[in-house]
């Protein structure tokens, strides 16, 4: 452990009082301000989150967090280690619904609409809301499989010699899928000859994006990212970040990062998760790291803790 983690020296003053802020297992004690996450944009909010409290067990792992999502951009959220970001960034698509010591308080809307509220069909609303993890999870099929896996789950397209016997066949509109896909992914020019082949034999950074391009497949509105670059190397992570930049053009955006130079270069906002589950600011990416109202923010983004 550091000493700047052990010690209980003070650490600046608070603005409104002119009084020292003393350091607690290396945070700065203060009081977050209502203003520090009330984050005003242009255009429309895709998600929102009310008083979100989230409990693994007696475990308070969210707490009362509230914010807004702007649409078409990219969010990043950032902080230490069991902040609870992961957590948040689960709740969006109620994933956390999967564990069974989970309990959730509060509300999530996705445009205006309750998700949380009882009848909600998860397969379509995970549909609309895409996730990729942190390592990636191909399937053990072919490269076309994984693409049309999901698409052939909800339906969305029919193949096979019954479709064909039905005259329901969509075949052409598979492989149209597949290179739309694999394009929004910027991964079609390193595939297209070998589509039939196993997606397993691929490269761990070309996994990473097959698996964003199953997740595209599908439509969705918003798609959630966990650490998607975090066991890649430095050039499969460039190519993560030049296709994140460039998704934020049609989708919603939000992932979660440990690399704050990530954040620093990807996104548009970020909101700063601290000890406790705490949303303690959240605002423009380049004002967070520039000029962040919070000292422990401050304190956590130049490595005096986390």
């Amino acid at each position: 452990m550091s000493e700047t983690t052990q010690s209980q020296e003070t650490s600046g003053t608070d603005s409104s009082t002119g009084q020292p802020l003393q350091t607690v297992a290396g945070e700065t004690e203060e009081e977050t301000r209502p203003e520090w996450i009330d984050y005003r944009f242009d255009g429309a909010a895709k998600l929102v989150s009310e008083d979100l409290d989230v409990f693994y067990g007696d475990d308070h792992a969210i707490k009362g967090v509230s914010m807004e999502i702007p649409e078409k951009s990219v969010t990043a959220l950032i902080g230490p280690s069991g902040c609870g970001k992961s957590t948040f960034l689960r709740c969006l698509n109620r994933m956390n619904d999967r564990i069974k010591s989970a309990r959730i308080d509060g509300s999530v809307t996705l445009d205006g609409e309750e998700i949380y509220q009882d009848g909600v069909n998860l397969v379509e609303l995970r549909k609309r809301v895409g996730m990729v993890f942190q390592s990636p999870n191909p399937f053990p099929k072919s490269i076309r499989d994984n693409i049309s896996y999901g698409p052939r789950k909800h339906g969305d397209i029919e193949t096979g010699l019954l479709a064909r016997l039905l005259g329901r066949s969509n075949e052409e509109e598979e492989e149209e899928l597949v290179e739309r896909s694999l394009r929004q992914a910027a991964l079609w020019d390193e595939v297209k000859d070998r589509l039939d082949d196993n997606a397993l034999g691929l490269s761990g950074g070309q996994q990473q994006r097959l698996c964003i391009a199953r997740a595209l497949a599908t439509d969705p509105q918003v798609l959630l990212m966990d650490e998607p670059a975090s066991a890649l190397d430095p050039i499969a992570t460039s190519k993560i970040e030049d296709l994140i930049h460039d998704l934020a053009e049609e989708y919603t955006v939000v992932i979660v990062t440990h690399n704050m130079q990530q954040a620093a270069r990807i996104s548009d906002q970020t909101a700063v998760f601290l000890t406790g589950g705490e949303l303690v600011e959240y605002g423009d990416t380049d004002k967070i790291f520039e000029n962040p109202e919070s000292q422990r923010v401050e304190d956590y983004i130049t490595g005096k803790f986390g």
